[in-house]
């Protein structure tokens, strides 16, 4: 078996890409190369921001090999969802945007993936997005529940999770679910796009150190009482006016000239 996950960086952009062909449905294989490429992402200083995406035209992920769990036993399911929340956990908490590119179809443990990520950026076309698991018996059991939940509110959310909905990406975009609906002819040009983007978050013209703690003041602070998110977004904020980047910043503020950021 080959790679089920590709990794590559470009310009400050890590992109991963799930790859298991025709479905890009994960497996513990795929997760554990997952796992491994969000830490060598975390790991490298010249990485800024993190892509995640679907190989080929037609599936970001129909999330988790459903014969691969009709042939487990109960302990490998328990433990295959355990790992399958600590990397998701790892790729939410790690102090770098990350943006899910969606190529095409995203149900299940995709979108629970996606749900994951910072941003979502989804392809214009004919695909759906939701979490139908209720019509195999089961739940959302990949963090879907919980995160789906924070981002739509709880009505919306278990809505859409009893009944199965599945929403085309206009329909993602107007409840939420998605931040942009961008064209794209092919996932070539459609990840091109997504890339200049996060470009735009990296040094020298993106302040890639203060966006990824406005990551981490939501993604981590959003879970405590509003006094402890305050103290801890005082915390990070102590670390950005202590770096370089704040410097420039203010600086370049002063004397009216575009800063060149070091992510330092």
């Amino acid at each position: 078996m080959g790679t089920l996950v590709d990794y590559t960086t470009e310009k400050g952009v890590a992109l991963i890409s799930l790859n298991d062909p025709p479905v890009n449905a994960y497996s513990y294989e795929m997760l554990k190369e997952l796992d491994s490429w969000i830490l060598e992402a975390r790991f490298d200083n010249d990485v800024h921001v993190i892509v995640l995406t679907g190989h080929g035209e037609k599936y970001f992920s129909a999330g988790a090999n459903i014969n691969m769990l009709k042939e487990a036993d109960l302990a490998f399911k328990y433990y295959f969802c355990l790992h399958a929340n600590e990397t998701l956990s790892r790729l939410e908490q790690t102090p770098k945007l990350c943006i899910a590119a969606i190529n095409g179809h995203c149900v299940g443990g995709g979108l629970e993936i996606a749900l994951a990520c910072d941003l979502r950026i989804a392809r214009a076309g004919e695909f759906q997005l939701g979490l139908p698991e209720v019509q195999l018996g089961v739940l959302p059991g990949t963090g879907g529940t919980q995160r789906l939940a924070r981002l739509l509110g709880k009505a919306r959310a278990i809505e859409l999770m009893i009944e199965g909905e599945k929403l085309d990406p206009n329909q993602a975009l107007a409840s939420g679910l998605v931040n942009k609906v961008w064209e794209g002819p092919s996932q070539e040009e459609f990840l091109k796009k997504v890339k200049e983007y996060a470009h735009g978050f990296c040094p020298p013209a993106g302040p890639a150190m203060a966006v990824g703690r406005i990551k981490r003041a939501v993604q981590s602070g959003g879970e405590m009482a509003l006094e402890q998110g305050l103290a801890f977004e005082r915390e990070l904020q102590a670390e950005l006016f202590a770096s370089a980047d704040a410097k420039e910043g203010l600086a370049a503020y002063t004397s009216k000239k575009k800063p060149v950021f070091r992510a330092r």
